[in-house]
């Protein structure tokens, strides 16, 4: 294993290197270490400090790309949580200072998204214009810090303007950091809330009220200096071996299924309700797979449907990203009342569960869901919307989710057919059949309607059949 550290005419060098070093240098103090025997730093930087010292490689004008393109979306989504990361800090330490309580660090962090824990994995880079390892001349300079009893504590290292933290992995969260301080010093400095994108705080345009301003000073004062990223520093790798890297870290790792992720967070609200509502008042099972086959099906659902049917009651998309309390927790009521109906489907949730009913495939409860949304919250919502929704639910137990419900194979159906099921006037219903629209939305095998994957082109058909079924008026009158 090659040495870090040579002692030469009493000055610590890295492995021989210049002990003159460059002008402009920056004190860290690292570790050395030798991941997979290959030397690294490892340091931690202050959180406003690492988007100066650091680029990307994803610029085919500026050099060899050795990077993704940037996602700005994603960049943005992990700014808004690094924002919230800084401010809860900044709550804890004033926590531990017995600072005075302020409310608008609890009215923040609520408007925010609160959560139980923070923290970012680390940052991955390399030192390009060095030799490899940095061995020999033209390296960093360095020097051994040592305790009282001659033993090593950890090592001062010095990077020069010269000495470009390239980033391997962690260009969103650079990204995110810059965006997180670019907000900060605007709302310190115009006392408003910025208007334009990316939007990190939901209540755009807005005054900074005074107490809200002691939490941005905060949090900025926690960005500047104890709240840190930690940086996993490779040395004097080439492009190729960037390249490899990058590769490495990105795909050697299993990936979380959707299902399991969503039941450990607990910093968005849609999944906080699920848990705390949802799931703990014993509406449904939640599982961290889906069952493929119906014959094993035990009634439980995956938590991503569970997510996507609820965020549609919500937000009316099928994610919970954005989600946030000012939002969710006023519309609480509406959507468990629609939950407690679901539950009291025959067969939901039992045993063979998909098998007893169409009611147990997700999207047919994403049509419930789509229908809660349009009757209670969105923009263009009937005057009578809370009436409407009322006999909706008053309908849920009365409308026929059986397989054998003529009304689900619709498309399927000759004219006499459909005069035989009384479905005659459910064109009213429907979508036009003009264009070339989807309307494949399943088939009836074996005793089962089995509705397609292309859920956002049948769950709305199905609301329509609900509708129908629910005496409620088209959404196309």
């Amino acid at each position: 294993m090659p040495q870090p550290i040579t002692d030469r005419e009493g000055l610590d060098d890295l492995d021989a290197l210049s002990a003159a070093g460059d002008i402009n240098e920056t004190p860290f103090n690292v570790f050395i270490g030798h991941n997979l025997g290959h030397r690294v730093f490892s340091m931690s930087v202050p959180f406003r400090q690492f988007y100066e010292i650091s680029d990307v490689a994803n610029d085919r004008e500026a050099g060899p790309v050795a990077q993704r393109p940037l996602d700005a979306n994603h960049a943005k989504n992990l700014a808004k949580y690094m924002l919230r990361g800084l401010v809860s800090a900044a709550l804890m330490r004033r926590k531990i200072m017995e600072k005075e309580a302020v409310p608008a660090f609890e009215e923040v962090l609520d408007l925010l998204g609160n959560q139980p824990y923070f923290s970012l994995q680390p940052i991955v880079c390399n030192i390009r214009n060095i030799p490899y390892g940095g061995n020999g001349n033209g390296g960093i300079r360095g020097m051994r810090l040592q305790t009282e009893r001659g033993e090593t504590a950890s090592f001062r290292v010095f990077l020069s303007e010269r000495h470009i933290l390239w980033v391997v992995d962690g260009q969103h969260r650079r990204a995110a950091a810059e965006m997180v301080m670019s907000f900060l010093q605007t709302v310190r400095q115009s006392g408003k809330y910025p208007a334009k994108a990316p939007v990190l705080f939901p209540e755009k345009g807005r005054e900074v009220t005074p107490d809200e301003m002691v939490v941005w000073n905060e949090a900025f004062d926690a960005a500047r200096s104890y709240a840190t990223l930690t940086v996993e520093v490779h040395l004097g790798l080439d492009i190729a071996q960037e390249r490899q890297l990058f590769h490495d870290l990105n795909k050697l790792g299993k990936r979380v299924s959707s299902s399991l992720a969503l039941q450990f967070d607990s910093s968005n609200p849609v999944t906080q309700f699920i848990k705390s509502s949802i799931v703990a008042d014993g509406l449904l099972r939640v599982s961290d797979t889906d069952t493929k086959d119906w014959s094993k099906d035990s009634g439980e659902i995956a938590m991503k449907d569970v997510v996507a049917v609820t965020s549609l009651a919500f937000l009316n998309k099928s994610n919970a990203s954005g989600a946030t309390p000012a939002v969710v927790e006023p519309r609480q009521d509406v959507v468990q009342q629609l939950w407690h109906k679901i539950s009291e489907i025959s067969g939901f949730g039992e045993d063979r569960a998909k098998e007893q009913t169409v009611a147990a495939q997700p999207v047919v409860l994403k049509a419930l869901a789509k229908l809660t949304f349009d009757l209670n919250f969105s923009n263009r919502r009937p005057d009578n919307g809370g009436e409407l929704f009322t006999t909706l639910l008053n309908s849920i137990e009365n409308i026929d989710f059986s397989h054998e419900n003529p009304i689900w194979r619709y498309y399927e159906l000759d004219e006499s057919e459909i005069a035989e099921a009384g479905l005659e006037n459910l064109t009213a219903w429907l979508p036009s059949s003009e264009g070339t629209a989807n309307r494949d939305i399943g088939s009836f095998q074996g005793g089962f309607m089995r509705f397609g994957a292309k859920h956002n082109d049948i769950f709305p058909i199905l609301g329509d059949m609900i509708r129908f079924q629910s005496n409620l008026p088209s959404r196309h009158s």
